[in-house]
């Protein structure tokens, strides 16, 4: 116990929670950013299991803000990368690693063990899949973003409200590190942040991180937070699929142009740009269900939302991602 005794030593842990550490089985979704502080922290305090989820291999604009990485990784997938760092760090720390994207056809399978899943994605998408499914399956979701100069990081699920109550709808415009940029320093302590919820979440510590939010500004150095315990679940709200899911009597419609997606979501799927969608009111003929896809999920978002306001049918998502010439070169993960 020599490798814990400053963290044994604190009454709210002792042998008691040491053990708990080691008994829990942790799956962080994402190996970028978020997870530099994360995953270290994690192994470092005793997490006997972690399976780690990311199909993105590190590129040199990776280097600033994801610190497990260095030049010499660049090409290599980034969970291979980060499970070395862990076993280097803590050899007792079972790690697993899968090189595919969280998707919501694999979600289940991928968490199906886990104790707590903490969401490093740093993916709209990826946050709403993960909360629905943690939301039914009663498992804890520790949840972080990070953009700019700020971010957030909160506990979700297991017992507490999900995601979706705390952010029903998503704006009008939603920025990525791609577009908006963002500070290393950020990224670091909103995942600090993250692992030090994830670990009083497994050490039962009052007060419970679920049901908490905390929020950073950067910029002008202020901390702010609260509490949603009793947040209801929405009554509306679209689920995300995935490309497998799709059935064949479903209207999908791809809102791609042929220059960002020469291959559309499906053989028989509509191309509608979406202001084209949201001018004109194009709706399933005999359909029972609607599928709208796009790169991030948010314009096929938007479209739902205006498909709601005419078509009282089911409306699903698919966030396709990057064209395939392009995956593993994406810098996506926050």
């Amino acid at each position: 116990m020599t490798r814990y005794d400053r963290q044994t030593i604190l009454p709210e842990v002792g042998t008691t929670g040491q053990q708990a550490l080691a008994a829990a089985r942790v799956v962080v979704v994402g190996a970028g950013g978020l997870a530099a502080p994360v995953l270290p922290l994690l192994a470092g305090a005793g997490v006997g299991h972690i399976t780690l989820i990311d199909g993105d291999h590190v590129s040199l604009s990776n280097l600033h803000r994801q610190t497990l990485f260095t030049e010499a990784d660049i090409g290599t997938a980034k969970v291979t990368v980060a499970a070395r760092a862990m076993t280097a760090r803590n050899s007792n720390c079972t790690v697993v690693c899968h090189a595919v994207p969280l998707a919501p056809d694999n979600v289940a399978t991928l968490t199906q063990d886990a104790t707590l899943v903490l969401d490093c994605a740093d993916s709209f998408a990826t946050s709403y899949v993960l909360s629905d499914h943690c939301l039914e399956a009663g498992l804890p979701l520790i949840s972080a973003s990070a953009l700019g100069f700020g971010g957030y990081v909160g506990g979700f699920c297991g017992g507490a409200p999900s995601l979706r109550a705390v952010f029903p709808d998503l704006p009008d415009r939603a920025a990525s590190c791609d577009t908006a940029g963002v500070m290393g320093p950020v990224v670091a302590m909103v995942g600090a942040a993250q692992a030090q919820m994830a670990l009083a979440c497994i050490l039962g510590l009052s007060p419970s991180p679920l049901g908490q939010l905390v929020s950073f500004d950067l910029a002008s150095y202020r901390f702010g937070g609260f509490r949603f315990d009793t947040a209801p679940e929405p009554d509306h709200g679209f689920g995300f699929l995935a490309p497998s899911q799709i059935r064949a009597n479903d209207w999908v419609v791809d809102l791609r142009g042929q220059g960002e997606a020469p291959t559309a979501a499906t053989p028989t799927a509509l191309r509608i740009t979406l202001p084209d969608f949201t001018r004109d009111t194009p709706r399933p003929s005999h359909q029972t269900r609607a599928v709208i896809a796009c790169r991030s999920g948010l314009r096929a978002w938007q479209a739902a939302t205006h498909l709601a306001t005419y078509w009282n049918g089911p409306v699903s998502l698919l966030a396709m991602g990057e064209p395939s010439p392009l995956k593993g070169q994406t810098d996506e993960n926050m």
